[in-house]
């Protein structure tokens, strides 16, 4: 199977170690579901995606979450 551009991005979006660059804030959400179980600490697509969404406005992060 050949992965396309977009098959390719999502296939970066299943293993937690690797960090997926630069992402959209749509894509962001989409690896928020993806990784629902994931910490922020653990997990380095989540801990992406949130800055994704927090950079966007599309998230606001509790004031226990930046320390």
């Amino acid at each position: 199977m050949q992965l396309t551009n977009l098959n390719m991005h999502v296939a970066s979006l299943l293993a937690c170690r690797n960090d997926p660059g630069v992402m959209t804030p749509e894509q962001a959400h989409a690896a928020m579901q993806l990784h629902l179980d994931c910490t922020v600490d653990e997990c380095r697509v989540r801990r992406r995606a949130r800055a994704t969404l927090v950079e966007s406005g599309r998230c606001v992060l509790d004031d226990r979450a930046l320390r």
